[in-house]
């Protein structure tokens, strides 16, 4: 990585020396502009040493609990009989900011297919028995089996998308590459056509934007597009009724007894669930490793003079790059968590991205180790019932785009900071421009 690449010791020192001058209660780590210019760090380090149960008043977000610790967060993480998913699971605008989107235009009652709050219901935003009837539908689309039948293909598409890519001259990786491959393992698994992949891209980052982001100029365009986003998938359902799929994730929903009856607007829900489940988080990590492994040039060279650490140094990209930085609960009762007593209907934020960096847990977590002992010992996936269930499909795509790139490519380089995508929920990459110098 070039210099350039890279902020200096002194500038790190600095941000850090000014994050720990401010007020504890005025620290607030639900700030877009933090995760978009990756400045979170001092933040997160502070109030895991200081206030680990840190109250937030609303701000530009509803008023909630930030949780940074590894094992609070896990307290939090596998008791859904305190801790509900029935009110969402991301962090929802203020009073304040409502008023404001009204103001400027937004329409409230779309939720992600129209305005920013309300709207379609999926099935991680619920609690169990109903969360679990729902769940266990679409998981044998990514049990084992099925994964073991999907690898050849998924290492084919890999092997494609390497072997198209220009030697000698900058591109952007993100698009290129990681948008790709998620996208046509995404597409098979709704039994989409592989033409209509990029939408399935496009649907995922405007669902997650507003007017302004760099993905939607207004709240009308967004509405035009989750439109279009509703229609398709409504039409996929009702073909997918008549003629149902094996193996294929939308004739799942439609036929599955729990599901086969669902409203469109559950429907609705789950499809958006399952296109950020399977195209942010994953897509996020494949750049994400690049980024890493540039950053950390010894474990770069480690991995290239011994591929059999690709399995550990996937895992150890899932939790350094933590692809969704954070996952809401609602107290359904009073509870004392880190000597701070939570009351009943107080949301409860579990921030993932500081909880794999807690040095009473992971020892040197801030640094980067691809054969660190332990390696799945993270929160990315969440725990309890509501665990990723495309864990596996997540794990086995970086697998294989690594293995296929050591096949071909002695090196990567990464040419300069990556664009960072402006959210709290989504910790990604919105663009990130390398070159490969040669090929094996």
């Amino acid at each position: 990585m070039s210099e350039s690449a890279t902020l200096d010791a002194a500038t790190v020192k600095t941000a850090r020396d000014e994050v720990y001058a401010l007020p504890l209660e005025s620290l607030n780590v639900a700030n877009s502009a933090l995760f978009k210019n990756d400045a979170i760090w001092p933040y997160f380090e502070r109030l895991r040493a200081e206030d680990p149960v840190h109250w937030q008043p609303a701000s530009d977000f509803e008023p909630h609990w930030a949780v940074t610790r590894y094992n609070d967060i896990m307290a939090v993480d596998t008791n859904h009989a305190v801790f509900s998913s029935e009110g969402g699971i991301s962090l929802g605008p203020s009073e304040e900011m409502i008023a404001k989107l009204v103001a400027s235009g937004a329409q409230m009652t779309g939720g992600a297919f129209g305005g920013p709050t309300g709207g379609p219901t999926m099935f991680i935003a619920m609690d169990p028995p109903k969360h679990d009837e729902q769940r266990k539908t679409v998981s044998p689309a990514v049990s084992p089996h099925n994964l073991k039948i999907m690898e050849p293909l998924i290492r084919e598409r890999a092997g494609m998308i390497l072997d198209s890519l220009p030697i000698g001259e900058a591109f952007d990786w993100v698009d290129k590459v990681s948008m790709e491959l998620t996208a046509m393992t995404l597409a098979t698994l709704f039994g989409m056509p592989q033409e209509d992949r990029r939408k399935l891209t496009r649907w995922s980052d405007t669902v997650m934007s507003r007017p302004g982001d760099g993905v939607i100029d207004t709240w009308e365009e967004k509405r035009a597009e989750m439109g279009a986003y509703a229609g398709y998938f409504l039409n996929l359902w009702n073909e997918r009724k008549a003629n149902p799929i094996d193996g294929d994730m939308v004739s799942m929903l439609a036929h599955g007894e729990a599901t086969k009856d669902m409203n469109q607007f559950e429907y609705l829900g789950n499809i958006i669930l399952l296109t950020i489940g399977g195209n942010d988080t994953t897509r996020n990590t494949i750049s994400g490793s690049v980024y890493a492994l540039n950053k950390h040039p010894d474990q770069y060279a480690k991995l290239r003079a011994n591929p059999d650490l690709i399995p550990s140094m996937v895992s150890e990209t899932i939790r350094w790059q933590t692809p969704l930085a954070h996952m809401k609960r609602i107290a359904t009762q009073d509870f004392e968590l880190g000597g701070k007593m939570i009351k009943k209907g107080d949301n409860v934020v579990m921030w993932y991205v500081s909880g794999n960096r807690d040095d009473s847990v992971i020892e040197n977590p801030n640094a980067y180790i691809i054969d660190r002992d332990r390696a799945r010992q993270h929160l990315s996936f969440g725990f309890g019932v509501h665990r990723c269930v495309g864990n596996r499909l997540a794990e086995l795509q970086l697998k294989i785009i690594w293995e296929e790139i050591l096949a071909r490519f002695p090196d990567i380089q990464v040419l300069e900071e990556p664009t960072r995508v402006p959210s709290t929920f989504v910790k990604g990459y919105k663009s990130m421009q390398v070159m490969i110098p040669r090929r094996l």
